[in-house]
């Protein structure tokens, strides 16, 4: 296929029984088989892709081994303090989830540390991809695929728009077709896509590069429409990146990933780092301001040690057709849902196929010019991760498959994990609460335990030790930060683009208060969403909200006021019960009875413009926006 390729406009379906409405197409098709593949019978095909870091077993071990030291260290800690009482059953569930919590934010904290030392260092260039070089000459062609479901057809043409002119401007557009591809069940917006997209096949006058189909069935979701374009389409183009509806990427940066690609025959998947820019709520603000500051360091460590077995994200990542689609056919997982059927979460397991199948994997951090929006409220964010919590929690079934690189397993179980987290630390809690209640000898003075205090009751076990163990537990849990910021101040680029060191510090706190209110509401959603999996209840396939976080106050009170409420009894009861334990739920009570507020005000658009018109909570590419992202920003305007 070339740029001279005609495309076929048909008025119906019948052309491409495959399609539903009308299309527009590559004159002929080029299928690629795409099997699905089987997750009990397979074997790793390669131990160490050429491209895999040099000393990287040195490198986990640091990690792995540096994780297993601080949990020993804060366990025997822990243990000493359990002792002085007698060890009970309590104890032992206290000192198992104290462990496990540990060991969680240790590994992030020491992975973060090894990011913080690469970037001091300067390294970079994975892949050989040096952001400073002249641009390559690319050989082999390249589809940029967009799915879209049910997103708004005037904005998500804009934002293609702009990557198309961008690509344009790098001289080697000949190398690029372009594919919006439509999973969109409803007529109205179908007929509303095809309008939009001749409207933009005029604009660039893109006929014989820019397609268009929807599909009938809409079997499989977002892998299923990819898998089906790869079937029909993927023997033309050696290599395909997968945007979101949200996604922007920079031509420059989508013909280095492309020459990187031909340069390294054994890499099957390079996945970027998307900066997440356009938010205009507090809350989006606050998202993508975290993503400059801690980002970097988070994603230079796990690129450092995750070697050849990095992850996949689903979007803005370059990957060769050919190993995609003979490794990564995804199959149904046996079982009703919601562990069974497709698989929600695909692209961690596309990933680990792919590997499993010889590829190397990589996730190149330093690479600029890639952009994705994050959502504007929390309300949005938890829609989100609601899906994302059955999607991880399916992988339990994936986990175990033959044939898997424990470095992908790796990816699997941390996903898993994050959504037991939650019912984790409120278990915690709750445990540290019910031991000084077995031990102590209390009489009770009607509904009061008069002087009762689990905070007095640590501090009496071992004043030293249980301070020492507190410090430890919130400085490898804010270190990420802490590093991330410390990072941010030495780039000159990156700290003005923060605002300065003072706005930048000022964001942090903001952040971190804000984070910490939220902390609640998410550790009861995912709770609530982790049960609702396990007892059955599928999570379904909504359209996501993009720019407007604006969310109605009586929907506001009929999603969190019960929340609220059961807060606010908590606190009152465990008032007069006893102050000191009102003091110890204090962090979660809060946080439940100011949810209504909290989401409220971190949906809206005021604070966020206020906050930066004072420079709080910038980013780079809102003070100084990238050329693409100010041609997409100017034609999303005209859209509206």
């Amino acid at each position: 296929m070339s740029a001279s390729s005609t495309s076929s406009i048909a008025a119906d379906a019948g052309a491409f029984p495959a399609s539903a409405g009308p299309v527009w197409l590559p004159a002929t098709e080029s299928p690629l088989p795409m099997p699905g593949q089987h997750l009990h019978r397979g074997r790793l095909a390669a131990a160490r892709p050429a491209t895999s870091p040099r000393g990287i077993g040195w490198r986990r071990l640091l990690v792995v081994g540096g994780t297993a030291a601080l949990t020993a260290v804060a366990t025997l800690g822990m243990l000493q303090v359990l002792r002085i009482g007698g060890l009970s059953v309590l104890d032992g569930v206290l000192l198992a989830l104290f462990v496990f919590l540990f060991a969680w934010i240790a590994l992030s904290s020491v992975s973060a540390l090894c990011g913080f030392f690469q970037l001091l260092a300067g390294r970079g260039n994975t892949l050989g991809i040096d952001p400073r070089a002249p641009l390559p000459v690319l050989g082999a062609r390249t589809a940029l695929l967009m799915p879209t479901y049910h997103e708004d057809p005037a904005r998500i043409m804009a934002g293609l728009q702009a990557v198309y002119e961008s690509v344009a401007a790098t001289g080697q557009l000949e190398a690029f077709d372009f594919f919006v591809l439509s999973d969109s069940r409803r007529p109205e917006l179908a007929q509303a896509e095809a309008r939009e997209f001749a409207a933009l096949l005029a604009r660039v006058d893109g006929h014989g590069r820019l397609f268009y189909r929807r599909r009938n069935d809409n079997q499989g979701r977002k892998a299923g429409n990819i898998a089906e374009w790869v079937q029909r389409f993927g023997g033309a183009y050696p290599q395909m990146l997968i945007l979101d509806a949200d996604s922007v990427m920079s031509g420059d940066t989508l013909v280095r990933l492309a020459s990187a690609l031909e340069r390294n025959p054994g890499v099957g998947l390079i996945q970027t780092l998307p900066h997440v820019v356009g938010g205009q709520t507090l809350f989006a603000r606050m998202q993508q301001f975290g993503g400059h500051v801690y980002g970097p360091v988070i994603a230079r460590g796990v690129t450092w040690w995750h070697g050849s077995e990095g992850n996949y994200w689903g979007h803005n990542a370059m990957l060769r057709t050919r190993a995609f689609a003979e490794h990564a056919g995804l199959p149904e997982l046996p079982g009703r849902k919601p562990f069974g059927g497709h698989i929600l979460s695909h692209d961690f397991v596309e990933a680990a196929l792919m590997r499993r199948g010889g590829w190397a994997i990589h996730l190149v951090p330093e690479l600029e010019g890639s952009y994705e929006e994050g959502p504007p409220s929390l309300t949005d964010l938890l829609v989100r991760d609601r899906r994302w919590c059955q999607g991880n929690l399916q992988h339990a079934k994936v986990v175990g498959s033959a044939g898997l690189h424990w470095i992908s397993r790796v990816h699997m179980l941390v996903g898993i994990g994050h959504y037991f987290t939650a019912p984790m630390w409120a278990m915690l809690m709750l445990v540290g609460l019910a031991i000084p209640l077995y031990h102590a000898d209390l009489a009770w003075d009607g509904f009061r335990l008069p002087g009762f205090s689990p905070l007095a009751y640590w501090r009496a076990a071992d004043a030293e030790r249980v301070a020492w163990l507190f410090a430890a537990t919130m400085g490898v849990l804010f270190l990420p930060k802490v590093l991330g910021y410390l990072a941010m101040l030495l780039d000159p680029v990156a700290r003005r683009g923060a605002g300065g060191a003072l706005r930048a510090l000022a964001g942090v706190l903001i952040e971190s208060v804000l984070a910490a209110l939220m902390a609640p509401i998410v550790m009861y959603r995912q709770s609530r969403g982790v049960a609702e999996v396990l007892s059955g209840r599928d999570s379904g396939w909504e359209a996501q909200r993009r720019d407007d976080g604006s969310v109605p106050f009586s929907s506001l009170v009929r999603s969190y006021a019960g929340l609220s409420l059961f807060g606010l009894f908590m606190g009152a009861l465990a008032w007069a019960v006893s102050p000191g334990l009102a003091l110890w739920m204090a962090p979660v009570v809060v946080g439940m009875v100011l949810a209504i507020p909290t989401v409220w005000i971190s949906s809206k658009r005021t604070p966020g413009r206020w906050l930066r018109r004072h420079r709080i909570l910038c980013i780079p590419e809102e003070l100084e926006p990238p050329p693409v992202l100010r041609r997409a920003t100017e034609l999303r305007a005209q859209a509206e």
